[in-house]
């Protein structure tokens, strides 16, 4: 279907998408008339007379045989696909393949670089880690990038911001208060949590290519702008505190050494700000210097940390001193296990989850290594092994720690060598005793300065070198400070380019072949500043937690509602993750958030809805493919399909148009008119035919139907928009009518624009819409007809063309014969092109609508003025309800009217009865009427049937002499109900009226034309013809 015939091509030249050495030995390229098992037949397809601009993307004979158009998949088709029908580089469209294929050189011509891949795979190197190049020829290389794999780049990472101040100085006294059982229920619980989290990192992180942004990244992709947005501007703001929170707990470190020497710099709070800003200051000169020198001070950091480690277990196997003992370190002693086995709450952070509270913010930090996603080789690969493996790791640690110094250490101990006592001296109470340790008075006193429950820096005390502890400290400290200053940009400047907030886009560029946000680094300094010299973190700690919780619930929400959309686009490579224990993360950490600090919670919960608020305000522009698109799809699927299952019901009637309004831009008013009562209310389909061949209307509708549906949500109306494309206006009607809708949500009023030009217009394109309004009465739709004196068509002011059959215009040929297409405007400047204003967008003050509601039609006259009335711009319109009467029973009738109005709950309370309404019309207006229909007329002296048939071969639209006299009474009603229109509701703000049904058959077209004419000429007000399929729509009962 698309090949192509051989090129003669030397064998040199002979290269292709791929090749398939690997599979078979290289074939020689074929010489002409050679033949082979996959030599080309005569005959074989060529569409194009010269094959050879195709050449160097398409397959070379070694491979199929003959040439072809069509390629072979490769990575570069799919790279930096966004929106459903994308068409990548170098694969050929539907209609290249389809239709009748036209030289183009240069058109499907690949870069080198593609060629150069044989396996159409992309090339392995540094490049493969960055975003595609998107296309740009000739651009410079860029030097290479420093990418690291998942041990430096994520676990390492990871596991020094996992580690803290709280596991050197806050883990023995938490071992000593609950007990290594408790404490280590505690360290599993806060594990639980950040391993369902990191089973959900790895899940997100595995459906599709990582870039740069990290947790913002993954959440705003998942579930979309609006939660995305707001976490991802609060978490690089947590990440930039938390920079000044860790450097102030390495400048106390350093202040009490200083302390301890008497060697102050100036006083005790100065000393913090000194020397957290001159620690701040040389990590930021580590981080500008290059993701490889951060990378590097990391690597140091972690062997420092090791070290403390090493040091700490080999201390609580070294035979314990005098001095050591009188601070409560025995070695390993069984007795001593089983003591600090059980807990032993004290002061008023004694309990469980107090404890809790104290630890899980040190079990937290496995965001690290996704935070620097961009700076990854393979993020889907290292994401989650590393994260994964710095939690096993980390956790390993706390379980031993805890469990070694609840082994070694006692709970009280005075320090004082001169409690040595002989091993069962009377009086002596305590473990110690059996010891040779007397602690009795301290510990009945509670003065004890040492052992577990009372001495933080007891991990220092048992180790084997206690400054290598504090060195411990400084690591622990120093990494995670670097970490959060290098995470904060990075997820910044991804919401930077993202655009989603105002004046903050400054800081999105890079700069080097990392693209550093140096502009990110300096602003997240300056925050580390400003809170390092507040100096008192204490009350901005916990809100900083719960930004961090918060991080942690969305990204288990984001993976368990990704999971339960069931999109076909969720197909994680990491498949160690469930939906449900995800949804259990994301409430265990919202719970965690309040058993921390409620008040803090509120206040994330709070920034997070402003935020969230913000970004659902403004709407950005952006199409991520999120869950949340997938879970409307759901929603509106189940709701559809379920409502297939419910009966109707008259309460439960809504007036859902299909709105005939060509290009929706061209009949402004009419849209708005339906949109104003059916805004919230039921559905409004705007339907559009276009007319002509298919083949030349199809591009047409492809292009233009989105334009118009952004057309219609720029002007704030809910409706869909749908176009057919048919030979007649007629046809394609009948198409919509049948086609249109989706199960229980399909149309079922028709409204049209009355044609104006009937009495110019062709007489073909006056029987279709004549016709038309037949087709919807036998579909049972309602039909409504909208006429305004100044017209309804704008699109001479859009200096476009225009649908001819429904308007009086001009409708040039073009070449093909057929009309020229109406909307042919490029979709950006549809949206773009200056909204026009109708009398429906306006506020129309006390003025009356009136409703002549003439015949029964099952409520509809009635009920659209009804929904119309609700609305603000015209809830201050008092409605009016005239109907025809005898004037001998007027009272009668009105109170007959007023009483089924009032059991209709309508609240319309203004009747009038005409009685003059069977009064014969003024003269003058029988004349204008008479010649009104005389170009119409066939004027065949009242002979018979099948004469007059035969006169009127070929135009159906001519009035027999005989339908003229048969529907003359029927004929002077429109009249004189015009005459009555004039008089009563001159200067209403709507008319609603019932108009006459003309027979199917029995009534030219032209005779039906001609009374809705009459009935709505010269009319100021708009007016709506509204006639119901006569059914029901309105009910006075309950059931």
């Amino acid at each position: 279907m698309a090949e192509l015939s051989i090129p003669d091509l030397p064998p040199a030249h002979c290269s292709g998408r791929f090749t398939i050495s690997t599979l078979l030995p290289p074939l020689p390229c074929m010489e002409e008339g050679d033949r082979g098992p996959y030599a080309p037949t005569e005959g074989s397809g060529c569409d194009s007379a010269q094959p050879t601009h195709l050449s160097s993307s398409t397959l070379c004979t070694r491979t199929f045989g003959y040439n072809t158009v069509d390629v072979v998949p490769a990575y570069e088709h799919y790279a930096n696909s966004k929106g459903v029908g994308d068409l990548r580089k170098g694969r050929p469209s539907l209609a290249d393949l389809h239709s009748i294929l036209k030289p183009d050189p240069g058109r499907f011509r690949t870069p080198v670089s593609d060629l150069q891949q044989s396996n159409g795979l992309p090339e392995a190197g540094p490049e493969a880690g960055l975003e595609e190049a998107e296309g740009e020829p000739g651009r410079a290389s860029m030097p290479e990038p420093v990418r690291f794999g998942w041990v430096k780049g994520v676990m390492i990472r990871c596991m020094l911001n996992i580690w803290g101040v709280i596991l050197y100085l806050r883990l023995p006294w938490i071992t000593a208060q609950a007990g290594i059982a408790l404490t280590w229920l505690i360290i599993l619980m806060s594990v639980t949590v950040t391993t369902i989290t990191g089973l959900s990192i790895s899940a997100i992180s595995t459906n599709g290519k990582v870039k740069s942004g990290g947790t913002y990244f993954l959440i705003s992709r998942s579930l979309g702008p609006e939660l995305g947005g707001s976490i991802g501007l609060i978490f690089a703001f947590a990440n930039a505190v938390a920079v000044a929170m860790h450097t102030v707990g390495f400048a106390e470190t350093v202040r009490d050494l200083l302390q301890e020497h008497n060697s102050l710099i100036v006083d005790p709070t100065n000393d913090i700000r000194i020397i957290g800003v001159i620690t701040v200051t040389v990590l930021l000169g580590i981080s500008l210097a290059g993701m490889e020198w951060e990378a590097k001070a990391q690597i140091l950091f972690f062997l420092v940390i090791l070290v403390s480690f090493i040091n700490y277990l080999v201390g609580t196997v070294i035979p314990a001193t005098a001095e050591k003992q009188a601070k409560g370190f025995f070695s390993y002693r069984a007795d001593i296990f089983a003591q600090n086995f059980v807990p032993n709450w004290r002061g008023p952070e004694g309990s469980f989850f107090g404890l809790f509270s104290i630890f899980f913010p040190s079990a937290t930090g496995i965001l690290a290594g996704a935070n620097i996603s961009g700076d990854l080789k393979d993020p889907a690969v290292a994401i989650p092994k590393g994260t994964l493996m710095a939690i096993f790791w980390t956790t390993v640690s706390y379980l031993v720690l805890s469990a070694t110094i609840g082994a070694c250490v006692v709970r009280d101990a005075s320090g004082s060598l001169n409690d040595s006592v002989a091993v069962g001296s009377p009086g002596c109470e305590g473990l110690a005793c059996s010891f040779g340790w007397n602690f009795t008075a301290c510990a009945q006193q509670q003065s004890c300065r040492y052992g577990l429950s009372n001495y933080y820096q007891s991990m220092s005390m048992v180790s084997g070198f206690g400054p290598l502890i504090t060195a411990g400290i400084f690591g622990a400290t120093l990494s995670s400070a670097l970490a959060c200053l290098v995470s904060a940009p990075k997820v910044f400047q991804c919401l930077c380019k993202d655009q989603l907030y105002p004046l903050i886009g400054f800081f999105g560029k890079g700069y080097g072949r990392n693209s550093e946000p140096i502009r990110g680094y300096m602003l997240t300094y300056v925050i580390a500043i400003g809170f390092i010299l507040i100096a008192e973190l204490n009350a901005i700690a916990p809100i900083i937690s719960n930004f961090f919780l918060c991080s942690y619930a969305l990204i288990n929400f984001s993976c368990f509602h990704a999971s339960i959309t069931n999109s076909p686009g969720w197909r994680p490579s990491f498949r160690y993750y469930s939906k449900w224990a995800a949804l259990f993360g994301a409430a265990v950490s919202v719970v965690i958030m309040f058993l921390l600090t409620w008040w803090a919670a509120l206040i994330a919960f709070g920034i997070v809805i402003f935020l969230l608020g913000y970004v659902l305000y403004k709407k950005p522009d952006v199409n991520w493919g999120s869950s949340m698109q997938a879970s409307s799809y759901n929603m509106a699927l189940n709701y559809s399909v379920g409502l297939s299952e419910v009966d109707e019901h008259i309460k439960n009637y809504r007036p859902q148009c299909l709105v005939l309004t060509g290009p929706p831009n061209f009949r402004p008013a009419l849209v708005d008119f339906v949109g104003t009562f059916t805004k919230n209310l039921s559905l409004m389909l705007c339907g559009n035919v276009l007319i002509g061949p298919r083949k030349q209307k199809m591009p047409e509708s492809r292009l233009m139907a989105d334009g118009h549906t952004k057309w219609l949500m720029k002007r704030k109306i809910k409706a869909f928009y749908t176009d057919v494309v048919a030979e007649d206006l007629r046809s394609g009607v009948q198409m919509l009518i049948q086609a249109a809708g989706l199960g229980k949500m399909r149309p079922n009023i028709l409204v049209l624009g009355y044609k104006r030009n009937w009495r110019t217009a062709s007489p073909q394109s006056l029987e279709d819409y004549v016709g038309i309004l037949h087709d919807a009465f036998d579909f049972k739709y309602g039909v409504c007809l909208m006429r305004m004196k100044e017209g309804l068509n704008v699109s001479r002011v859009l200096q476009a063309h225009v649908n001819p059959t429904f308007e009086a215009a001009e409708h040039p040929k073009n070449g093909t014969g057929s009309r020229a297409a109406p909307g042919a405007v490029d979709p950006t400047t549809l949206v773009s092109e200056q909204q026009a204003s109708t009398i429906f967008q306006s506020e129309q003050g006390k003025k009356t609508i009136d409703i002549y509601w003439l015949f029964d039609d099952g409520g509809l006259t009635l009920l659209i003025p009804y929904l119309l009335g609700r609305k603000k711009r015209w809830g201050k319109c008092k409605i009016r309800v005239f109907v025809g009467g005898q004037i001998n029973r007027m009272d009668e009738e009105r109170k007959a009217i007023v009483s089924l109005l009032s059991k209709f709950r309508l609240g319309f309370h203004e009747v009038h009865i005409l009685p003059d309404i069977n009064q014969k019309p003024r003269p003058e207006h029988i004349k204008r009427f008479d010649e009104l229909i005389a170009p119409f007329r066939l004027n065949d002296g009242f002979k018979d049937e099948a004469t007059v048939n035969e006169m009127r071969q070929g135009c159906p639209w001519k009035i027999s002499d005989e339908e003229v006299d048969k529907n003359r009474a029927k004929s002077l009603r429109q009249v004189r109900l015009n005459e009555i229109l004039l008089d009563y509701s001159r200067d209403a703000a709507l008319i609603a009226i019932t108009p006459p049904i003309g027979r199917k058959g029995r009534c030219p077209s032209s005779l039906y034309m001609a009374w809705l004419e009459t009935l709505s000429q010269d009319l100021r007000p708009p007016v709506i013809l509204t006639r119901g399929n006569q059914e029901n729509v309105l009910t006075f009962y309950c059931q």
